[in-house]
């Protein structure tokens, strides 16, 4: 077992023989665990009435409601993990980041970063800056008990993506423009995104998270050429600032079928997969040493439970000689998803999955 795997003075003891953090580690699992991305939020009518009024950005700042909508789903569907509720650019809001999160629209930059002069903005992010998550994980675990925590961040390369393009971007042309035109700028933007992200996984670790995420949404945007030059540097920055800690790290990105490999490589202890790559060949793509973590599609979920079911089957006949497996959708819980699905689901793998 590799040194970033072996229990710390920062692990949980209560939930480090949960199903979850054992897949995570490779080890024999009493069932395989599942929890799915974005299931604290828009599905859950629960989330949808202590949301109501409040902004999201605000809402991600407030204790108190950040421990009750990442408690719902665990309540709810009786997942294996709980996910820290919040939004990837929360770190960047805190360091004074002009941004909002737009309903219909996504996280918008008032002033985009496109210039060496912009750097200056992006200052160091401090446990000061973001005290109500450590407050909302103390609240939390106390509450999980033996279920564990994951903890998340946006990788440097999405996050970029945000400040360089102002907002959602379909081409992200203005940052490939700065990518290829300006690598050093680009470089040294992705090194600061990439101390601000391992500040923000820190706080988080130390507050009691067994587990983080990193999320990529916008990486399979990029050649693997494209990747490996201009991306895996910050984003391996990253894994390697969280590894004393000695929780599994997990990398996730959409559409990034051709960069699986890539991904484990930065450091991951666990390689998320979309739906498009079935997860014998992911495990293929990824090589040894490596959990999977995925993925079935989360539009299967507006099926009948017996199409659900069947899909559910695929993935884990797909993964049955895996090392480590973590069940989970191949992207987050889509908005109008019928919670009482992803119930069913949970109910059916650790059904189907006991040992």
């Amino acid at each position: 077992m590799s040194a970033n795997l072996r229990p710390t003075g920062q692990q949980p003891t209560a939930t480090y023989e949960s199903a979850f953090l054992k897949a995570c580690r490779r080890e024999p699992v009493p069932h395989t665990p599942v929890w799915f991305m974005r299931q604290a939020g828009r599905s859950l009518p629960e989330y949808l009435k202590v949301r109501e009024g409040i902004p999201m950005l605000e809402s991600c700042m407030m204790p108190e409601l950040v421990a009750e909508i990442t408690m719902q789903p665990v309540r709810r569907h009786h997942v294996d993990a709980a996910i820290y509720f919040s939004d990837i650019v929360v770190p960047l809001k805190a360091i004074g980041i002009d941004l909002d999160i737009k309903p219909g629209v996504g996280p918008v930059v008032e002033q985009p970063i496109r210039s060496r002069a912009d750097l200056a903005r992006l200052r160091d992010l401090t446990p000061e800056d973001v005290w109500y998550v450590t407050e909302a994980i103390g609240l939390l675990t106390a509450e999980l008990g033996s279920t564990p925590l994951i903890g998340f961040a946006g990788a440097p390369f999405t996050l970029a993506s945000y400040l360089v393009e102002g907002g959602p971007s379909k081409n992200h042309e203005h940052t490939k423009a700065l990518m290829y035109g300006d690598p050093q700028l680009w470089a040294d933007l992705l090194d600061r995104l990439a101390e601000i992200t391992s500040a923000f996984l820190k706080v988080q670790i130390e507050a009691g998270a067994s587990a983080v995420q990193l999320f990529d949404s916008w990486v399979g945007a990029l050649a693997p050429a494209d990747y490996r030059r201009s991306v895996m540097p910050a984003s391996a920055k990253v894994f390697k600032a969280v590894e004393e800690y000695g929780v599994p790290r997990i990398h996730f990105g959409v559409g990034t079928g051709e960069l699986l490999g890539l991904m484990g490589e930065a450091g991951a202890d666990v390689v998320g997969v979309d739906w498009r790559v079935p997860l014998d060949e992911a495990a293929r793509r990824v090589g040894p040493g490596k959990a999977l973590q995925g993925n079935i599609d989360p539009a299967v979920l507006f099926s009948t439970p017996e199409a659900v079911e069947a899909k559910a089957r695929e993935v884990l006949d797909a993964a049955a000689d895996l090392e480590g497996h973590v069940f989970n959708l191949g992207h987050g819980v889509l908005p109008t998803t019928d919670p009482d699905s992803l119930s069913r689901l949970v109910e059916y793998v650790h059904t189907q999955t006991a040992r």
